[in-house]
């Protein structure tokens, strides 16, 4: 108890810092590899304080590091166009109009694959061109569906979706499976993968690969940041501004490439 009593908060930073920076003996922790050693140790302390073998938690105040901020993936507007244009052949199958309406209106609407796989039919509207999602929490959010999309989705639905929802029991949802019922977020995420080796997209991507295409794409095209944060259904504007690191890591490269003294 007390050895216990004994371990102040200035000790446990200072055993923080020794996790990052490293000595003669180890070499220095990532940020998450130290975050997850000060988490235990927090664990520790507070453990004794509960059991009543100290009277002082010395790691309470000492907050595990932030990993680096990780930017989103996002394709070139030219590898998503490859996907796409690869989503059906000559003569498409029901499926292939399926998976072409799905994918334009991921990539057409900034939608994550779990909102694109509740919708119904009803919640799409293709003559005013708009469609209402459900995100996170339940929110509601109306966004634009262009026309692109609205083309894809109105050829599924006219040449695709009534061959499937008559293998079914005539559920309300807009993107089916082959056999009637809705399509699954894994089932989806196979559409865009086998679609994507189609094109020739060799690195790993999912269906949020494309609302990250989408949201780049805008700032790219010079969409205001609060706009591109409506359409994604952020809650706060500080999600959304990860993005725009993305952006300026693009201007960067322009710059360096064009600028006669940029080097």
């Amino acid at each position: 108890m007390d050895t216990l009593d004994r371990v102040s908060e200035t000790a446990v930073a200072s055993f923080l810092m020794r996790l990052r920076e490293g000595d003669d003996d180890h070499p220095p922790l990532s940020a998450s590899s130290a975050a997850r050693t000060v988490v235990a140790v927090r664990g520790f302390h507070r453990f004794c304080v509960r059991e009543g073998l100290t009277g002082v938690d010395p790691a309470a105040a000492v907050r595990p590091p932030s990993p680096p901020q990780r930017l989103p993936k996002a394709l070139s507007v030219d590898e998503v166009t490859r996907i796409l244009g690869a989503a059906t052949g000559a003569e498409p199958s029901v499926l292939d109009t399926r998976d072409a309406a799905l994918l334009e209106f991921l990539y057409g609407t900034g939608a994550r694959i779990s909102e694109a796989v509740g919708l119904d039919v009803d919640d799409l509207d293709l003559e005013s061109g708009s469609v209402l999602l459900r995100g996170k929490g339940s929110k509601e959010r109306v966004v634009p569906v262009g026309s692109y999309a609205r083309d894809a989705v109105s050829a599924y639905l006219v040449r695709g979706r009534p061959d499937l929802v008559s293998r079914g029991h005539g559920t309300p949802g807009l993107f089916l499976n082959a056999r009637g019922g809705r399509l699954s977020r894994q089932s989806a995420w196979s559409v865009l993968r086998r679609t994507a080796g189609r094109a020739g997209i060799t690195k790993e991507i999912s269906p949020h690969t494309l609302r990250h295409s989408f949201a780049t794409h805008l700032l790219d095209g010079g969409a205001d940041v609060r706009v591109v944060q409506e359409l994604l259904g952020h809650a706060s504007v500080t999600t959304t501004q990860v993005y725009t690191l993305v952006t300026v890591d693009k201007l960067r490269e322009v710059y360096a490439l064009s600028h006669p003294r940029a080097r």
